[in-house]
């Protein structure tokens, strides 16, 4: 039996159990392309713990709790709760770590997924793992603390960043600020994990940074031609990229909260937001590409009949074919398009 599990605490049972393997092999994934019918953070809450430790309890009987550091072939194991992670800790571990990710398909709804047996041993095994926090992935706290392992090394990057729980936007690979940290405190951890090799990290924490210079350009440079310009979203996926772009964001958060927690909006935000559309008062809409529904799927339509261009934003890092830092810069390039230029770019 699986359990389907929520950034925000929704439950379901399920039968089947499949394996999706992405760029960063792993793992045992269910999700649904709508918002329809995620819960708000707090609801099943209660079921969600016991349900995740059942599943780090039966996992903890597969993967021993005293593992070593290492894997017996002197590579790390190690876990990016969600694949931009996974795929900066590829990058920065290089041969000497072996990567999966969880939370790694960019069509489907990363809210909610299905874990089975499986991703509990996977993650109870893992000797680093790195995750968001601010309620993103509370299911990994369920079973690291279920399946407890004092030489597992845990990166949560809110910790990081200095972020209190009730940090409004979890989205925080967005934040120009996310990656450089979360690199360093991989290519640290690694380093101490297999100190002959620190040089070896270093200097690919080294060219990490280098190479998110042309994104941090970019943001600079659009937010040089074009301030303060107004745009619109449904959720507050891309925020962080925007605020650091000096946009002028005119969605209300209640609203962007409402999308994400799977809240019908008020009728009031609702003609709020379709009339940023048709009084022409934004000149971007940011629309979460991943969790569509009838209701966003109609402001977009809005959107696009009265020529206000839509660039496409995802939770998830598309695969294949890009990388955190092309990703990150692919978004900002979509943004720089549409202004410029009134071309819409839905799809990455």
């Amino acid at each position: 039996m699986l359990i389907s599990l929520c950034k925000y605490g929704r439950c379901q049972l399920s039968c089947n159990e499949t394996q999706s393997e992405d760029k960063f092999p792993l793992m045992d994934i269910r999700t649904q392309h709508s918002r329809a019918a995620r819960l708000p953070r707090r609801r099943g809450s209660a079921i969600l713990a016991g349900g995740v430790a059942a599943l780090a309890l039966a996992a903890a009987g597969c993967a021993s709790s005293g593992a070593s550091t290492t894997s017996s072939s002197g590579v790390i194991n190690a876990i990016g709760a969600e694949n931009e992670y996974a795929n900066v800790l590829s990058q920065i571990g290089g041969k000497y770590v072996h990567v999966s990710s969880i939370l790694n398909n960019p069509n489907t709804d990363p809210h909610t997924f299905e874990s089975s047996p499986k991703v509990a041993q996977e993650v109870t095994a893992a000797q680093l793992i790195v995750q968001n926090g601010v309620g993103y992935d509370t299911f990994m706290n369920k079973i690291e603390s279920a399946s407890p392992n004092s030489k597992r090394k845990v990166i949560i990057v809110q910790n990081l960043l200095g972020l209190p729980d009730d940090t409004p936007n979890p989205h925080l690979w967005y934040n120009p600020k996310t990656m450089p940290a979360a690199a360093k405190a991989m290519a640290d951890d690694l380093s101490a994990m297999l100190p002959a090799h620190k040089a070896f990290f270093q200097a690919n924490l080294s060219k990490f940074d280098a190479s998110l210079k042309p994104w941090f350009n970019a943001i600079a440079a659009f937010k040089k031609k074009y301030p303060n310009t107004p745009v619109a979203t449904t959720e507050p996926v891309a925020d962080y990229m925007l605020q650091a772009a000096g946009t002028d964001n005119l969605t209300p958060f209640a609203f962007q909260a409402d999308i994400m927690n799977g809240v019908d909006p008020t009728p009031e935000d609702i003609a709020l937001e379709n009339g940023f559309f048709t009084k022409h008062q934004v000149k971007v809409f940011c629309y979460n590409q991943q969790v569509v529904d009838a209701l966003t799927t109609s402001i977009r339509e809005t959107a696009l009949k009265a020529g206000v261009p839509v660039v496409g934003v995802y939770e998830t890092m598309p695969t294949p074919g890009y990388d955190y830092q092309s990703w990150m810069l692919a978004e900002v390039n979509a943004l720089t398009k549409a202004v410029a230029d009134k071309i819409s770019t839905q799809h990455l």
